[in-house]
């Protein structure tokens, strides 16, 4: 694949490009390209990018993505949190934010406020109603998260979060191609053996379009009993760690199994606003720690 190639929404991972681009101009920028010109202005003005993959679906992704946002919000980081699941957009209803609507002009479009410092985007502010469904193929997913980058006004950002479906497919692809090789990964996975060998995918997803990687978190790793206090390990537990070890990546730790986390994603509300002091909050900060150390 040539160099321009790379660039190309429609390039794979694995080195082609699906569209049928003549490689010699398939996605080459030019210096007069308005889009790559507001683009490159926007993100310019955020410091951090941090993007939530999974290779494996039901692994707690949004959940984490969502508290991740928070957990930098509350630490008084200036962040925007970006939903890219065009199918399951479940950011709205994890912060109950499902009622709100952007502020939308003929050239750009205004981020939700959850707070003073949040500000959150998603196709599930813009679907008429729960029932609907979207059924795009890949040019139109590409377009709208294009959009999201370049005609939303985040404004200065300390940190964009943005959570992607799960795979290694369209909406990975093009958000990690627009945000740009500086956007870092977080990889969800939870312990049992068939979610760790789908993640494996997503360490060389990122691995092949030159995105550093900041770590591996396990996720619903061993369920605490409330009453006796005794740590069950459901899921098994470690295998989320042992693939950081085998990657050679960074094991960014464990979060447990914890009726409060779904309670709280049902009702709306991050669980790090409510309870950070838990041992599930405190595991969490644990996970925050490196992406504050940022900067």
């Amino acid at each position: 694949m040539s160099n321009s190639c790379k660039s190309c929404p429609s390039a794979s991972a694995s080195g082609g490009c699906s569209s049928g681009h003549d490689p010699k101009s398939c996605g080459e920028k030019p210096a007069n390209n308005p889009d790559a010109e507001k683009i490159a202005k926007t993100l310019g003005r955020i410091k951090h990018k941090i993007v939530v993959l999974s290779g494996k679906g039901g692994v707690g992704k949004s959940t984490v993505a969502a508290n991740i946002a928070m957990a930098l919000a509350l630490a008084g980081k200036q962040v925007g949190l970006l939903d890219v699941d065009i199918h399951g957009p479940s950011i709205p209803r994890l912060l109950s934010l499902s009622d709100s609507r952007p502020h939308i002009e003929q050239d750009h479009m205004e981020p939700v406020p959850y707070s003073q410092n949040l500000w959150v985007m998603s196709l599930g502010f813009l679907i008429p109603d729960k029932e609907t469904a979207v059924i795009w193929r890949g040019p139109m997913k590409l377009g709208l998260i294009k959009q999201f980058v370049r005609d939303v006004t985040w404004g200065d950002l300390d940190y964009l979060v943005t959570d992607c479906p799960p795979g290694t497919g369209d909406e990975p692809l093009a958000a990690l191609q627009t945000l740009g090789t500086d956007a870092q990964a977080v990889i969800v996975t939870t312990p049992q053996g068939v979610a760790v060998d789908d993640v494996r995918r997503s360490v060389t997803f990122c691995r092949q379009l030159g995105n550093p990687i900041l770590g591996i978190v396990e996720n619903m790793s061993g369920f605490v009993c409330p009453n006796c206090k005794t740590t069950h390990d459901i899921f098994n537990s470690g295998g989320g760690e042992a693939l950081a070890a085998e990657m050679g990546v960074k094991f960014l730790g464990r979060i447990p199994m914890d009726p409060e986390v779904v309670r709280s994603g049902d009702e709306g509300y991050p669980f790090m606003k409510v309870q950070a002091d838990t041992p599930t909050g405190k595991a969490l900060q644990k996970i925050v720690e490196p992406i504050l150390a940022l900067g």
